[in-house]
């Protein structure tokens, strides 16, 4: 599986632990940014890694920032993106099972390294279910359709 990560300055030091993490298990990654704790606007890096994954380019994408949200917003902005902020092990199983969420938004200063690289791990290791759940989908990207005229 082929994975996208970024992070603005708030999400550096997190981002960086968790490429090694995924590294380590054979994941094959690329780093989006950002590559130092400088200030960065984070919308940059969420087109960035979201632009790669509805390319095709890879499977799926992992974001970071202080909280985690404002990256989330900013992915969702995307067509074909379902980036899920995940602060817990549950949420992060249910976004790949019922969402089928294509990004993990993650907050460096709410979650902790070994929380994150759990939630990672169960992300990762996570298939979508189908059935019912596509049909949700489907009509999140029905939804989607109707306001983002490309």
């Amino acid at each position: 599986m082929k994975i996208a990560i970024g992070s603005d300055h708030g999400g550096f030091i997190l981002k960086g632990e968790i490429l090694k993490h995924i590294q380590s298990k054979g994941f094959d990654v690329k780093d989006f940014g950002c590559y130092s704790a400088d200030s960065i606007d984070y919308p940059d890096v969420a087109h960035e890694v979201s632009e790669a994954v509805i390319k095709g380019g890879y499977d799926r994408g992992i974001l970071i920032c202080g909280t985690g949200i404002g990256i989330s917003i900013a992915a969702n902005k995307i067509p074909g993106i379902r980036a899920a902020l995940c602060g817990d092990c549950f949420s992060a199983k249910a976004a790949r099972e019922h969402n089928d969420a294509n990004i993990l938004t993650l907050g460096e200063r709410v979650t902790g390294v070994g929380l994150a690289k759990m939630i990672t791990d169960i992300w990762l290791a996570t298939e979508f279910e189908g059935g019912r759940h596509a049909d949700r989908v489907n009509k999140i990207t029905d939804i989607e359709g109707r306001y983002n005229k490309i």
